[in-house]
């Protein structure tokens, strides 16, 4: 009777193709840099570098800076996983992650971190000819892997807020890859994302607040009541949007932008309103992850106005220079 590695007429089956192979090798190591929190940061990305340029900044420029930064990025992640494999293997959301089920060896992980660190930071320096964004870059990965995962997650409720410094930081980068410096401008859209992280994290600590107070993770939402929680979540976001104003008159930004970012943030803050009545009406139901969503769809579409911005008429311009 053939077996599954014989075909009917009991010969070998046929070894999978060599590129089906090399995939299944390296899906475990494409898990450890997160994608879906990389595709988030190269948005804010790409419109930094045209208001930066005040147009298009170069589509071999944009590429090798949006490569540069995912593989930075992906370094920063893979340590991430590394140094929490233990807290990885409490929370159930995160126990599929490969260091867990041991499809990634911990020595494994650590290696390849340390390649997609020097190799981005090598990519900056000489493909992106930007010795500052390189530097910027290794700051991002130190501070994401050494000072939030490292020295804040397991020590402060506020590890989220200080901690999330460094995914602000792709701004920097993006803006400093095109003009090999930094101004005002990229430093407002620092603070729009520093501003944003905790009422965007934040709803999702409050869904899973018993894993994390499981593996002994003080999130806010562990050590605080939820309606402690939506109180801070509503003056981050109200300070976040006052930010997105900032930028009007800083970088000449048109109507149009100054109209979204407006109703983007008056939108999102009513959200984190919303879950600050339910939490204070003592409600079981949140709805936490309906905000979560929402805090990326608002800042997918106020970097997106950012993005067309530059290429808008200047007659439109709110404050001209």
């Amino acid at each position: 009777m053939p077996t599954a590695s014989t075909d009917i007429a009991g010969a070998p089956a046929p070894a999978a193709p060599r590129w089906r192979q090399l995939t299944r090798r390296m899906s475990p190591y494409v898990a450890l840099t997160k994608p879906r929190i990389i595709e988030l940061l190269l948005v804010t990305t790409l419109p930094t570098m045209v208001l930066a340029a005040d147009g298009w900044p170069g589509t071999w420029l944009m590429v090798a800076t949006l490569i540069g930064g995912s593989l930075s990025a992906g370094s920063a992640n893979t340590f991430n996983m590394y140094i929490d494999r233990d807290i990885d293997a409490i929370m159930k959301r995160t126990q599929q992650r490969p260091l867990v089920t041991g499809a990634v060896t911990p020595r494994a992980a650590l290696t390849f971190g340390w390649v997609l660190a020097v190799v981005s930071t090598a990519w900056f320096w000489f493909v992106v000819d930007s010795p500052l964004a390189a530097g910027l870059s290794v700051a991002a990965i130190f501070g994401y892997a050494v000072i939030y995962t490292m020295v804040l997650k397991r020590r402060t409720a506020q590890n989220i807020v200080w901690g999330g410094a460094a995914g602000c930081m792709p701004v920097l980068i993006g803006w400093a890859a095109v003009t090999q410096s930094l101004s005002w401008t990229p430093f407002v859209l620092f603070m729009i994302i520093f501003l944003w992280t905790p009422p965007h994290y934040w709803p999702l600590s409050m869904k899973f607040k018993k894993e994390y107070a499981a593996a002994e993770v003080p999130m806010l939402p562990v050590v605080a009541s939820s309606k402690h929680v939506a109180v801070e979540m509503v003056a981050y976001a109200v300070a976040m949007v006052l930010a997105t104003v900032v930028l009007v008159p800083l970088a000449s930004m048109t109507w149009v932008y100054a109209i979204i970012a407006v109703a983007a943030g008056a939108w999102f803050t009513a959200g984190c309103v919303r879950l600050y009545r339910r939490s204070a009406a003592g409600k079981e139901k949140l709805h936490e992850m309906r905000l979560f969503r929402d805090s990326i769809m608002y800042l997918t579409v106020v970097f997106a106005a950012i993005l067309v911005d530059p290429f808008l008429p200047d007659a439109w311009t709110v404050w001209p220079s």
